[in-house]
């Protein structure tokens, strides 16, 4: 089984993102940040999610985010799947902060239970087919819509959605262009997939949160 050890945000500066995301979700060694001046304009196909357990904890997060810096793309809300929202951190990554609960069962507390790396892909099937070959299973797949893959012990947990669902769950337009300015560390070795997603072979961190 593929072991996703990290996710390495390419960022203008390494020093404020560092106080971002150090402020708003206190994450460890699975987020990783480096310099980057490489272009990229809108929509990067991707976003990252904090899978909470209830919604008091996404409203911690929520509002700390915010009160660092994020800017509101989707307020924090119910819905039919659970409960939750979507921030742009201030170096331009999406963020979803949600909850399958839609009512807390007990006091707020700071724990994030996944830390989940969406890509959105111009073909589903044709990129889940790349990442069977590349040693991936998958756990969960629904035809060319959506695929998750089984994340183990990982830290980090890889799902596929197309480019433009990715978008709109995300509430932003679907156009954009240039680096994608995020790279995937794990055992898997080093390569692009079809959309040009970086990944690279494991390695201790050397720039972390």
């Amino acid at each position: 089984m593929t072991y996703i050890a990290s996710v390495t945000l390419q960022v203008n500066d390494v020093t404020a993102a560092r106080a971002f995301y150090a402020a708003a979700f206190g994450l460890g060694e699975e987020l990783r940040l480096e310099e980057s001046t490489a272009a990229t304009t809108g929509f990067r196909g991707f976003t990252l999610s904090l899978v909470c357990s209830q919604p008091g904890t996404v409203n911690s997060y929520f509002d700390t985010a915010v009160a660092a810096g994020a800017t509101v793309l989707k307020p924090a809300t119910k819905s039919f799947w659970g409960y939750g929202g979507t921030l742009q951190a201030p170096d331009g990554t999406i963020w979803k902060i949600s909850s399958s609960n839609k009512k807390d069962s007990g006091p707020a507390v700071r724990e994030i239970e996944k830390l989940v790396l969406l890509l959105g892909v111009n073909d589903v099937a044709v990129t889940k087919r790349f990442y069977v070959e590349h040693g991936l299973d998958v756990a969960k797949s629904f035809g060319r819509k959506y695929v998750e893959f089984d994340s183990g012990d990982s830290p980090v947990k890889l799902a596929l959605y197309g480019r433009k669902a990715a978008a709109k769950d995300a509430g932003v337009p679907a156009e954009g262009g240039g680096s994608h300015r995020v790279a995937v560390g794990s055992d898997a070795g080093t390569f692009s997939d079809p959309d040009g997603f970086a990944w690279e072979a494991e390695l201790p961190a050397t720039t972390n949160v």
